[in-house]
């Protein structure tokens, strides 16, 4: 049996109430292996302006290594197994990362959880890209990448020397885990008109409705917190007009244009209802927005400038396509 089997298959052991929903996951994704092993691409002028769907799977399979890793790391002090690393392209290491010191029993749970979900999906990602799948690139989660960007979103470091260390104690780690959490689900939706073949479609709507049962518990759990602590709705509020400046323009027809507030953060909000939670950014639709290639390159990159490698991916993404690798000019 191979090690990812071994690996899902232990999962599935210790929380049986996933089995009818990963076996399900295995069978989608079993079918949409069938379409991408003839996705090759006849030109690298084609693979710069026409990203093929093994193209858009290797752009989500960079962001869910990236957020393996962290909680990988976070909740069990350990990462992806070697045999997860391996693929195309230049490979790279984890650095900075530790178990994190987390005390409350539901967030130690919502750790737990979460790192067993982005683990398989790094494992369903690479079953279906097979041999195109690009292996992980150097990643970065040390304390001084969150510090960046915690310090480009105007948070008040004061109180910690001026480090923001995400896996200090548990509403560090939710901070953390909020950067990502929400890059996550607008990036999902924002590749999906790219993608045609129907298992494949049917493959990443799961994994974006994953993504989004998490970014919910990770905004729920602030918003929570934050009532006897108001700072951290202040700080996720913080982050969030941060992913704005970095990512503040649309790609509709025309100059680019800046976004007001597509990217919203968790406090309070005045509706028709009267004073509600904000556990979705969504719109006067009750939509979320999606996020381009770029867009999500410049805040995994932390600039607003165009570039190819940056924050907590310091030698850049792995990808064939070079137009899923860079960031936007914003």
């Amino acid at each position: 049996m191979p090690a990812t089997d071994k690996m899902l298959d232990a999962l599935d052991a210790s929380v049986h109430r996933r089995s009818p929903r990963r076996d399900f996951f295995r069978m989608a994704l079993a079918g949409a292996a069938v379409g991408v092993g003839g996705l090759a691409l006849t030109s690298p002028a084609l693979a710069q302006s026409a990203p093929s769907e093994s193209d858009v799977l290797n752009f989500a399979l960079n962001l869910e290594y990236l957020e393996a890793q962290f909680y990988s790391f976070a909740a069990n002090g350990t990462g992806l197994p070697a045999d997860q690393l391996t693929g195309t392209q230049t490979q790279g290491a984890v650095s900075g990362a530790r178990k994190a010191n987390l005390t409350d029993p539901a967030v130690i749970q919502y750790a737990r959880e979460i790192a067993g979900d982005e683990v398989a999906h790094v494992g369903s990602l690479r079953r279906v890209l097979s041999t195109a799948a690009v292996s992980q690139p150097a990643i970065d989660l040390s304390p001084a990448v969150f510090t960046a960007a915690a310090t480009a979103a105007g948070i008040d470091l004061s109180a910690t020397g001026g480090v923001f260390d995400p896996y200090a104690n548990d509403d560090s780690f939710l901070i953390a885990a909020y950067i990502f959490e929400d890059v996550g689900v607008t990036a999902y939706k924002g590749g999906s008109p790219l993608l045609s073949n129907p298992d494949i479609v049917d493959a990443a709507a799961g994994l974006l409705a994953a993504e989004a049962f998490h970014a919910g518990i990770i905004r729920g759990a602030l918003y929570r917190r934050g009532v006897a602590i108001p700072a951290l709705r202040t700080n996720a509020d913080k982050i969030s007009d941060a992913r704005d400046t970095l990512d503040g323009t649309v790609t509709a027809s025309g100059p680019p244009q800046r976004v007001a507030d597509d990217d919203q953060g968790i406090s309070p909000v005045q509706t028709q209802f009267g004073t509600t939670s904000n556990f979705v950014p969504t719109d006067g639709n009750g939509i979320v927005f999606s996020r381009t290639a770029e867009q999500v390159h410049n805040i995994a990159y932390l600039t607003r400038a165009q570039a190819t490698s940056g924050g907590f991916f310091p030698n850049g993404t792995n990808n064939p396509n070079p137009a899923l690798r860079r960031s936007g000019a914003n």
